[in-house]
């Protein structure tokens, strides 16, 4: 019995037929489909190059789709500096030996992971409305980002506990074999590590971050991408080629932070070079000289 066949059954002949029989179907069922839309969005007039003539003008990027970009730019990297320390400080408070500290940790983690991030965003808004005297021009700003910290926060503080947990024991074993205390270890040697191991998750979190910006510009007049777009289609009735361009500029604004996230992964597996094990024997041992040097 080979590796490829522990799983499943290799296909013989008339699966194997079978199974470019089905391909071949779903192809050309999918042809139709985009025969069929393409077709009724030309007659409706939606992809004549007329309707695409308003992102040539200059005054279509600087005036709507810039400002829109910058201000969705703005509130995603405000969430993202301040969901990844939360997540991190309640992934570990969750995983204290006291539980004066884990059990409220853990409600909270429920609590915000539980509540949809557009509520989240509405009771900002009515908070800061009614019981501050933050500006009204700046109120959007603070209620989506705030919205975003405690939903994505939360989220990241599951991933950061499941990274943690999921490293082997024998790794605290024997830190704590060094007389290292408990916080040394986490701080020192797992959540390095489990930051490394968990960060494919981490960046599809952050992406996540970076799509519900929008949310914002529906209920809260938030001047983001998502929002400053209708006024494109407003004017030129060019409603599909709006569409497509701003799910383009998404498309490239996570493609962005997910190639930064591969370049860090890169990044992190060079300098750790022998890996997670020989990171996490360097950092103890890095530990205990200096509190040796200390002494």
């Amino acid at each position: 019995m080979t590796g490829r066949s522990v799983l499943y059954d290799v296909p013989g002949p008339r699966a194997r037929r079978r199974n470019v029989g089905y391909t071949v179907a779903f192809g050309l069922a999918a042809a139709a489909i985009a025969w069929f839309v393409v077709s009724r969005l030309e007659d409706k007039g939606q992809l004549t190059t007329a309707m695409w003539g308003p992102f040539l003008e200059p005054s279509t990027w600087t005036g709507y789709l810039l400002p829109g970009l910058r201000t969705t730019v703005t509130a995603a990297v405000l969430a993202i500096v301040l969901a990844l320390p939360i997540g991190a400080v309640f992934g570990v408070a969750r995983l204290s030996d006291h539980r004066w500290i884990r059990v409220p940790a853990g409600a909270l983690v429920e609590l915000f992971r539980a509540v949809p991030v557009l509520v989240l965003m509405l009771f900002a808004d009515f908070y800061y409305a009614y019981y501050t005297g933050v500006d009204s021009d700046v109120r959007p700003l603070f209620s989506v980002v705030v919205g975003l910290v405690l939903y994505n926060g939360s989220v990241l503080a599951e991933v950061f506990r499941a990274g943690i947990t999921a490293l082997p024991a024998g790794q605290s074993e024997a830190s704590f074999a060094l007389g290292l205390r408990k916080a040394q270890v986490m701080v020192s040697i797992l959540l390095p590590q489990a930051v490394a191991v968990m960060l494919p998750a981490i960046i599809s979190q952050l992406v996540v971050v970076v799509k519900d910006t929008a949310l914002g510009g529906v209920i809260l007049s938030f001047p983001d991408l998502m929002s400053n777009y209708r006024i494109v289609p407003a004017n030129f009735q060019n409603v599909i080629p709006s569409l497509i361009v701003v799910g383009l500029i998404y498309v490239v604004l996570n493609g962005v932070l997910s190639w930064v996230a591969s370049a860090l992964q890169g990044w992190l597996a060079h300098r750790r070079g022998g890996g997670p094990e020989l990171a996490a024997v360097t950092a103890a041992t890095d530990i205990v000289a200096a509190h040796s040097d200390s002494l």
